[in-house]
């Protein structure tokens, strides 16, 4: 199935005088939650319920988690890679720097491995 997107006329903040010009933007087709996920996996599976299904990728989430607050890099073999990132301002010297006032963002920061690399290699977009 294709990549929804919608084209979006914006104009370019750092010059404001040059013309407008049409982007791409994908749109969604819905979301899938977790449970719906593992109920998937358990109906194409044999062996396995979605119960049980469920129960592990809860727990893979709060490993996930825990790791990461331990600033690990948690590598998901040809999955991808989740990382701990941060934003800051600048001081002046290492003995003015506040973490609690001067870090302004943590985010995550997952880098593709190989399966969705070549996911995104084959991917067919759709406009709507």
């Amino acid at each position: 199935m294709p990549v929804k997107y919608t084209l979006s006329l914006k104009g370019n903040p750092g010059n404001p005088d040059a013309p407008k010009k049409y982007y791409a933007q994908t749109k969604s087709t819905g979301d899938i939650t977790l449970k719906e996920i593992g109920r998937e996996i358990a109906e194409n599976s044999t062996t396995v319920s979605d119960t049980d299904v469920l129960a592990v990728l809860n727990d893979l989430t709060k490993a996930l988690n825990r790791h990461l607050k331990a600033g690990k890099i948690v590598r998901f073999s040809d999955f991808g890679t989740f990382q701990i990132n941060i934003k800051s301002e600048g001081a002046e010297t290492e003995d003015k720097f506040n973490q609690k006032t001067m870090i302004t963002e943590v985010k995550v920061t997952f880098r593709p491995g190989i399966d969705v690399t070549e996911m995104l290699n084959n991917i067919k977009f759709e406009k709507l």
